[in-house]
């Protein structure tokens, strides 16, 4: 009987040891490498993770990059553009010179065509008023006047400043044209059809920075001289 239980004993701590190699498994060698990690989990039946499988974290050192700041040149207006950036940071002196040469295009058309509604909102009050006043006497005149922008050759900012929290901007433009003033029997009585005649016009623009609206308008005009 005592061989029996010896025997008997002997068939569980068998079991008992084949149990547990088979829970906490067998040393494959590379416990003692370096860099080897106890804790790795490993996925399908024991390969390393793929790469498609890994997520690659962003570098901290690699930011995007930060957009260049504006080219306001050097000299004249340089420092007033800078200012006007410097509280207005969507202020880009590329940018506003064609959105003038849009609007000089826009007014030059109109105030030939008489059209009052398509100048008021891109000029200032007395401006407006000048120009509307300009259209009223050549309309009570009996008088039309064509105009045929050929080129705008250049738009330049030739001023720029800050007063306040408002912004003005001038602008130089040189641009060829054809006008003609013609009477009510169709008669010319200033200008010739074809001919062409470069004319100088320095307009300001201005903004109040602290408005959401981003239009500019239009509140003075001279001549060169």
């Amino acid at each position: 009987m005592q061989f029996l239980d010896i025997i008997l004993i002997a068939a569980i701590a068998a079991f008992l040891i084949f149990r547990l190699r088979s829970v906490l498994g067998r040393k494959d060698g590379t416990e003692g490498r370096p860099g080897y990690d106890p804790f790795q989990q490993k996925e399908r039946g024991g390969e390393s993770p793929s790469e498609d499988t890994v997520v690659h974290l962003p570098d901290r050192e690699s930011e995007p990059a930060k957009p260049a700041p504006p080219d306001f040149g050097s000299g004249g207006p340089a420092e007033g553009m800078k200012a006007i950036h410097n509280l207005d940071g969507s202020f880009d002196p590329q940018v506003f010179v064609g959105g003038a040469r849009q609007a000089f295009e826009i007014i030059v058309a109109a105030f030939a065509e008489g059209d009052k509604q398509a100048l008021r909102p891109l000029l200032a009050n007395d401006v407006y008023e000048d120009f509307a006043g300009a259209i009223d006497a050549r309309q009570s005149e009996e008088q039309s006047l064509e105009t045929t922008l050929v080129s705008i050759d250049s738009a330049e900012i030739i001023e720029a400043e800050l007063q306040g929290k408002s912004a003005f901007v001038t602008v130089k433009f040189v641009s060829q044209q054809i006008n003609v003033t013609r009477d009510s029997e169709g008669r010319i009585l200033e200008g010739a059809p074809g001919e062409t005649v470069a004319i100088t016009d320095i307009w300001t623009f201005a903004r109040n920075t602290r408005s959401r609206d981003p239009n500019w308008s239009l509140v003075a005009t001279r001549s060169q001289n």
